[in-house]
């Protein structure tokens, strides 16, 4: 039932709250058209998207370049299933896999079908390549980790609110922290295939390891013959200024997780990313997805390949990037309620201090002023916007947090 002082924003919530089962509290907007780094919601306000659909949009809302790959390929054949050929999905692949120098692509939709993916290989190449006893291959993952919210992966999340209640858990795991190579180092055994891990750990907070971590787990992982693999479905595809963040490093895993941005914002896309000698262990029939590699789905990312390969995304993260976290590094030399900044290119973990407020409450005063930010963790907030967003817009974004963290100061 409305009343007359309902809005437009308030009816859709209302219809929603009714609808939907409630596995998210999302912001009170209701986003109604968006174009390039900034969306309108049903009563026609603009906000700027700092949060990017968790960078599935990294390119902006609408690109043109991939709403008319998109387009083109609506009108000729949308899916086909993987037990015929289609003409999008060779050349998807191939220019996948040289756009980050390996041989193989294995097409999913989803981030965590992705790594649900990846799980299914490194065991299967456990049993068949390092000969690992049946059954018994471990796969290692880090704490603080977010690999998606499937049963098998959330059996080895260390978060209660995406874990409790929902065991009885899949077993295989073991866990370390993050940026430990000691303790990685002590964990591997003979049953162990594979360490998993976020070269950035994103839902965590944008935790950037010590430069040293990540060359130290390919060294010890390629020394103790287990697999690396690197999930790069939120850091990667131009994110933090490089095609993977793996890259920052000079890192090159045994599989490359990709998901979010590899659909354009579009439609959803992921892979897991390889040579043959891994990825070649699976077999016909034993492992599928009916969407997986649809004619769709492969136009789209492949025109978001080949707009990577041209390395101007990957440029600008870099630049805007460093002038984000310039504005930001003096916000907290101010001293005005931001404890601590982390990140990479166009990737921001903030910290408020919570005797402030929360990261919700910090997000919802700049939703009222306009910009859009996700917080995780009680006081942290991330940032995350478009690649095609301007200098200035960055700026008016570090302007705009400043003047909330006033308010809250009174």
């Amino acid at each position: 039932m409305t009343t007359s002082t309902d809005t437009s924003t308030d009816r859709a919530i209302a219809v929603e709250d009714a609808s939907l089962a409630h596995n998210y509290h999302p912001l009170p907007i209701v986003v109604a058209t968006a174009e390039g780094a900034w969306v309108t919601d049903v009563e026609g306000h603009r906000y700027l998207d700092c949060l990017a659909a968790y960078s599935a949009v990294n390119f902006g809302h609408g690109h043109p370049r991939l709403v008319e790959a998109a387009k083109a390929q609506l009108d000729r054949v949308t899916l086909t299933s993987r037990a015929f050929h289609n003409d999008q999905l060779g050349p998807f692949a191939q220019e996948l896999a040289a756009l980050l120098g390996k041989q193989m692509v294995l097409p999913m939709n989803t981030g965590a079908e992705a790594v649900e993916s990846a799980i299914k290989v490194a065991r299967a190449w456990g049993y068949r390549v390092k000969g690992v006893a049946q059954n018994a291959a471990k796969i290692i993952v880090m704490d603080g980790n977010f690999h998606g919210r499937t049963t098998t992966i959330i059996s080895f999340s260390n978060d209660p609110e995406a874990r409790a209640d929902f065991g009885p858990y899949t077993p295989g795991f073991v866990s370390v922290p993050y940026g430990d190579v000691d303790a990685l180092a002590r964990a591997i055994d003979d049953d162990t295939v594979a360490v998993l891990l976020e070269p950035i750990q994103g839902e965590a907070g944008v935790v950037v390891p010590d430069p040293s971590f990540l060359p130290a787990v390919r060294a010890l992982t390629t020394e103790r013959t287990v697999l690396m693999i690197a999930d790069e479905i939120q850091a990667g595809l131009g994110r933090t200024g490089a095609t993977v963040s793996s890259d920052l490093v000079g890192v090159v895993p045994d599989l490359y997780l990709l998901g979010k941005a590899l659909g354009g914002g579009i439609v959803p896309v992921s892979a897991v990313v390889g040579d043959r000698d891994v990825l070649g262990v699976l077999r016909p029939g034993e492992h599928g997805s009916t969407f997986g590699g649809n004619p769709l789905a492969a136009a789209v990312g492949l025109e978001v390949v080949r707009m990577l390969a041209t390395g101007e995304f990957q440029k600008r993260a870099s630049v805007l990037g460093a002038r984000l976290r310039s504005g930001l590094d003096a916000l907290e030399a101010e001293a005005i309620g931001v404890v601590a900044v982390r990140g990479a290119g166009l990737w921001v973990g903030i910290d408020i201090d919570p005797a402030l407020a929360s990261g919700r409450e910090v997000c919802e005063r700049l939703m009222r002023r306009g910009i859009l930010a996700k917080d995780t963790h009680g006081s942290t907030i991330r940032l995350a916007p478009p690649l095609v967003v301007t200098e200035d817009e960055l700026d008016w974004v570090v302007s705009e947090l400043r003047a909330v963290l006033q308010e809250l100061r009174g």
